[in-house]
């Protein structure tokens, strides 16, 4: 048996230092085996940069997932050449920068990470139903975790469901607000709507909440900044059979 860790959104500085500070002891207390880390939007102000890739494997993580936010700094662009981070695999064919999917050679194993996003609410990209199918039938690996950067609870439960069997765990992120229905589907695969996120925990996702509440009451254009106080660091630690796929365990973790 082997175990996997999965660390939602990262949200800024803050965020990506807290990990940094948390994530050594915590890969220790549950004999973490592979980290997965979404890091779209850990540089400050949001999107991914160099400087907040290098914290965050710094930090531990061995592959970097994204989403929405992927290629909204400029600076991101050279870091999709990097295997281990990747962006959703259903943007458009010959267009976006890097891949969506990443295999990790772990000796005795594999393990193929694949970064998809939902279209409900999102970005009008490829279908991801018809994507991962293209993406299955070239791994060759039974070892199949992937994060589902989607918006709508119904399209991450419909995926959870679609690939159960079929991959070792779904992990829902985006909406930065961690679930509670955590389950082993079809005595198969680890499923969560969402892995919440790591930042500062009271704020709204992430961000100072007064400029948010202003937004929402008066419709004016406002920018909106990192929140100040306490981080917390959300997630799920897998336990998964590494020869047949099978997932036995999925446990949601907040560490204040």
């Amino acid at each position: 048996m082997k175990n996997l860790l999965f660390i939602g959104d990262v949200v800024g500085k803050s965020g990506s230092s807290f990990l940094v500070s948390k994530l050594s002891l915590l890969k220790r207390q549950y004999a973490v085996d592979i980290t997965i880390v979404n890091g779209e939007n850990s540089a400050p102000g949001d999107g991914i940069t160099p400087e907040s890739a290098n914290l965050l494997v710094r930090a531990g993580a061995d592959v970097i997932t994204t989403g929405n936010h992927a290629f909204k700094r400029k600076e991101a662009a050279d870091l999709f050449d990097t295997d281990y981070i990747i962006r959703p695999a259903n943007y458009p064919e010959g267009g976006a920068p890097g891949k969506g999917v990443c295999v990790l050679d772990m000796g005795a194993y594999s393990v193929a990470v694949i970064n998809l996003m939902g279209t409900v609410f999102m970005d009008p990209l490829d279908n991801p139903f018809s994507k991962i199918d293209e993406l299955l039938a070239d791994i060759d690996t039974p070892n199949i975790f992937v994060d589902f950067h989607a918006e709508a609870t119904s399209e991450k439960k419909a995926m959870g469901h679609y690939l159960t069997g079929k991959v070792s765990g779904v992990f829902g992120t985006h909406t930065h607000v961690q679930t509670a229905d955590e389950a082993i589907l079809g005595g198969h695969t680890a499923y969560i709507t969402d892995a919440g996120m790591t930042g500062p925990e009271l704020s709204s996702l992430g961000a100072d909440i007064r400029p948010v509440l202003e937004r929402f009451r008066f419709r004016t254009p406002v920018r909106f900044r990192e929140a100040d106080g306490d981080c917390f660091l959300c997630g799920v630690c897998v336990e998964f059979d590494e020869k047949s796929g099978k997932s036995h365990k999925i446990e949601r973790l907040i560490i204040r």
